[in-house]
């Protein structure tokens, strides 16, 4: 049994090395991974998506640059904040005449060749006149005179500019072209950011583009701040910042004089700008009139004659033998008898509109003509004391509120009236589509009686 048993486990262990040295067979199976087909479709809307996305946050970024950058500018490098433009109003003014500055010429040459100069004294008005009577003017007097006179208008010069305005147009054959109307302005101000000019615009209106050209040739682009429709007068401004320090530097504001004075006919005048229609032209003659009025709406000013043959579209100024403005030449006015005779607006009366629109202020507009009540109109007549309107300008606010010729305004707003130039003054103060409540005094049957009107002005 036992013998059995062990050739039973010897076949077992035989068969057991068979089995681990025949090698097991297995079957494998390939697999091939195909790629999947290119969807043109599925591509192009995905490449439109992320093109669409890139240009939504490149406009998000461009918006939020533009907003937030002016933010950050003025936080970093504050602007400075312009100052306001105020005019000195002049009473009086005595004007220098030809003997007076040939006098001083002279007392100034004999200070210079004297070895001991001392401190001169005050001359007695009955030394003078004694002066000139033993003087005998030569030719060297006069040369001596007009250099003089050339040296005021050239220095006042530094203030004058061009002003170019440009329009473009096509010819028959499309081609673009460019017109350039020229007028002559002058620097009335510098408020700290800007350098102000003051221009008559009526022949450059609908101008595209307009440039200041400065008395070194310098030139910039310039921007209409305010502009009278009244005048035809409007503020260009050149933002300093913008401009060359050597540029500031001769952009000198013009000394301000006064059109006021009772005397001012028969004194000098010199015209420079554009009086003879010729850029950097200047003229020398003498005031002839200044007691008649311009009537406009709203407004009077003074107009100034003088015996200077200009051009009929000659604009510029007009200054004294001080250098001092004194006019705006504007021919609009003249006679047609008269039409080359350079003529200007007084500088008194246009102070407060260049004062106003040197501050951006637009001019309220309530249409009407008017004129002081004259005395003997109040104390024989019995006619209030007020702006005695003669004439209302068709579609005005003032005719649309029912003011009507005759009528008396004696107060607008708050202000009380007793003179049209009041009723001017107060003007200034209001803005445009303001309401106010207008008092005037209408004449009946029984006398003036007092009415109240609302105004929209414009």
């Amino acid at each position: 049994m036992i013998g059995m048993d062990d050739q039973k486990d010897k076949k077992q262990n035989q068969e057991n090395i068979n089995s681990e040295a025949k090698p097991e067979t297995t079957d494998f199976m390939k697999e091939t991974i195909k790629q999947r087909p290119l969807n043109r479709k599925k591509l192009l809307r995905r490449t439109i998506i992320t093109a669409s996305m890139a240009v939504i946050f490149g406009l998000i970024a461009c918006v939020t640059f533009l907003l937030l950058e002016p933010v950050i500018s003025n936080r970093l490098y504050p602007e400075e904040e312009p100052q306001t433009v105020v005019f000195v109003e002049e009473t009086r003014e005595d004007e220098i005449l030809p003997e007076d500055m040939l006098t001083e010429d002279r007392l100034a040459d004999e200070a210079e060749s004297s070895p001991e100069p001392t401190a001169p004294a005050a001359l007695e008005d009955s030394q003078i006149e004694q002066v000139l009577s033993e003087m005998e003017l030569g030719v060297e007097d006069y040369l001596s005179l007009s250099g003089a006179v050339r040296d005021v208008a050239k220095t006042a010069e530094n203030s004058m500019v061009k002003v170019v305005g440009i329009t473009s147009d096509r010819d028959w054959f499309n081609n673009e072209y460019q017109n350039e109307d020229i007028v002559s302005g002058v620097v009335v101000a510098d408020n700290g950011r800007e350098i102000l000019i003051l221009a008559n615009l009526k022949n450059i209106k609908g101008a595209e583009l307009l440039e200041i050209v400065f008395i070194n040739g310098d030139t910039y682009v310039a921007e209409i701040k305010q502009e009278d429709r009244n005048t035809g007068l409007g503020i260009l401004s050149i933002v300093k910042a913008k401009m060359a320090p050597a540029t500031i530097d001769v952009a000198k504001p013009v000394s301000m004089g006064t059109s006021s004075n009772v005397n001012l006919p028969g004194n000098p005048v010199i015209a420079i700008g554009s009086p003879m229609g010729v850029e950097n032209s200047i003229s020398i003659g003498v005031v002839t009139s200044s007691g008649n009025a311009v009537h406009l709406p709203d407004a009077t000013y003074k107009w100034i004659g003088t015996d200077i043959y200009g051009s009929t579209s000659a604009s510029g100024i007009l200054i004294n033998l001080r250098g001092q403005l004194i006019g705006i030449i504007d021919m609009t006015y003249n006679d047609g008898d008269m039409k080359n005779l350079i003529s200007g607006i007084g500088i008194s009366e246009l102070k407060k509109l260049v004062e106003c629109l040197s501050n951006d202020k637009a001019i309220a507009y309530l249409g009407v003509y008017g004129m002081d009540v004259p005395v003997d109109a109040h104390e024989q007549m019995q006619v209030p004391l007020g702006a005695y309107i003669y004439e209302t300008v068709v579609d005005s606010p003032a005719m649309e509120a029912g003011v009507q010729s005759g009528d008396v305004i004696t107060k607008i707003g708050q202000t009380e009236i007793t003179s049209y130039q009041e009723l001017v003054n107060a003007l200034y103060q209001l803005r445009p589509d303001a309401q106010v409540t207008v008092i005037l005094m209408r004449q009946g049957p029984d006398g003036y009686t007092e009415m109240e009107v609302n105004v929209t002005l414009k």
